[in-house]
């Protein structure tokens, strides 16, 4: 009978032909889909090319898509993306995604369906833990490990011990997930979860959509946690049903698992959150900020520029304007999520506000281009990195919120309460079966549905 394990032991065990794993043993895993992008994958590919590798272990196991700089800012970009594009053809990888198709890798891969419950995943960005929220074991790694995993489609890992995060009740109208994982990092710390596996559970996460569950899973490295996981539930499923009919398989912990640590929260007593420069951990109840003016306001990145993002930023920005002085950028995780704000008339508030609209791409969340700080300016982020330096000058401030604060901020010219410019939820009759108030990140049906567009 085997012992007891986490979701993530029992991932990590299967992968690696054995029953049973326990934190701190050495595991050499095989890998069911590697991402590829064309900042850390060029130098992988280079790497093999020294060692004689001339093809990559399985082309089916790999997704590959420009997103960092797109479009490309300068040669050395366009030589990056040009060298992708040429190794992409001699591998005869299929799931290449060009400009017009592609999107930020971490939020393109879920809307494509490629990552599934139980899977490992690993892909040259710290980020890739945004992909846990499937129930899959998924992880940042550097080029060399990527040119290693490309080679033999196995990389070992050290089994990471697991904290349990026990989230009760309901986020409260004008919070989101944005808000719960900056109050969770700003109670643990940067390092308080170093390299563990940040498990969530609670009546709070089963009420969110895979949209807001994945804001979660995506800044777990943001605490220094080696990857953020969930259990697959009926929204997991329902959200794969539509896009693949790959089989999967769930992994569940088990009831007498062993956590390092266990958290409790409680959803119901959030408020907005917002976290003061340079620490993604100086997460502050918006009563606490004070007044802050800004210059720009940015919505967009892997952790909150997906289609759910964009209604609500787009919800308290109809009939208003930005403040003057203000810079407020718009970029959508993806092209789908570009064409379908289009489609449902989002860009058309965005652009009435007087907001610059982007195509899909990582762009100024890192300090590439399309929204780089100068000098002593102040920027409000729905990105998930406020570092000295993180998005232009090391003199610049950036305060990290959930996209209904950085719209807020932005038409109010300093950092505001969104929950000014949010109506009340409609009350809706229990009876008729819609539950009643609303809850952040619902996808279509849910409350927050109901709520953004009064239906």
């Amino acid at each position: 009978m085997p012992s007891p394990q986490t979701i993530t032991e029992k991932i990590l065990a299967a992968h690696s032909g054995r029953d049973t794993v326990r934190p701190g043993e050495i595991v050499n895993a095989t890998i069911d889909l590697i991402v590829c992008h064309e900042v850390t994958t060029p130098p992988a590919i280079r790497m093999m090319a020294q060692m004689g590798v001339t093809k990559v272990f399985d082309p089916t196991k790999i997704v590959v898509t420009p997103d960092h700089f797109v479009p490309n800012k300068d040669i050395q970009t366009a030589e990056l993306t040009k060298e992708l594009r040429n190794w992409v053809k001699e591998q005869g990888i299929a799931r290449y995604h060009e400009l017009g198709e592609h999107g930020i890798c971490h939020a393109l891969v879920p809307e494509k369906g490629y990552i599934l419950p139980g899977m490992t995943a690993i892909c040259g960005d710290s980020h890739t833990t945004t992909l846990g929220a499937f129930g899959a074991f998924a992880t940042g790694i550097g080029s060399t490990d990527v040119a290693a995993a490309l080679t033999t489609g196995e990389l070992w890992f050290r089994v990471p011990e697991t904290i349990r995060f026990n989230v009760k009740g309901r986020l409260p109208h004008g919070v989101y997930s944005k808000d719960l994982i900056l109050h969770i990092i700003s109670k643990i710390g940067v390092d308080g979860a170093r390299y563990c596996a940040m498990e969530y559970h609670g009546s709070a996460i089963a009420a969110m959509s895979m949209e807001a569950r994945m804001t979660i899973t995506n800044m777990a490295v943001e605490a220094g946690g080696k990857s953020g996981i969930m259990e697959a539930d009926k929204v997991t499923t329902n959200y794969l049903k539509a896009r693949t009919e790959e089989p999967y398989t769930i992994y569940r912990s088990d009831a007498d698992a062993h956590y390092v640590a266990t958290h409790e929260i409680d959803a119901s007593a959030l408020e907005p959150v917002v976290a003061t420069p340079s620490l993604p951990s100086n997460g502050r109840f918006i009563g606490e900020i004070g007044h802050v003016v800004i210059d720009q306001a940015y919505i967009g990145s892997c952790t909150n520029a997906r289609i759910e993002d964009l209604r609500i930023a787009a919800k308290v920005m109809k009939g208003r304007r930005v403040a003057q002085g203000v810079r407020a950028l718009v970029v959508p995780s993806t092209s789908a999520v570009w064409r379908q704000a289009l489609k449902e008339g989002l860009f058309e508030i965005f652009a009435d506000a007087g907001c610059v609209i982007s195509t899909a791409t990582c762009g100024a969340c890192l300090g590439g281009h399309m929204g780089v700080l100068g000098k002593q300016e102040v920027c409000i982020s729905s990105t998930n990195r406020n570092f000295v330096g993180r998005m232009g000058h090391p003199e610049a401030l950036v305060y990290l919120a959930s996209p209904a604060t950085v719209a807020a901020s932005a038409i109010a010219g300093h950092i505001v309460d969104p929950r000014e410019y949010l109506e009340r939820p409609l009350r809706r009759d229990k009876e008729a079966g819609v539950p009643v108030g609303a809850i952040a990140g619902g996808g279509p049906g849910s409350e927050q549905e109901d709520y953004l567009w009064g239906v």
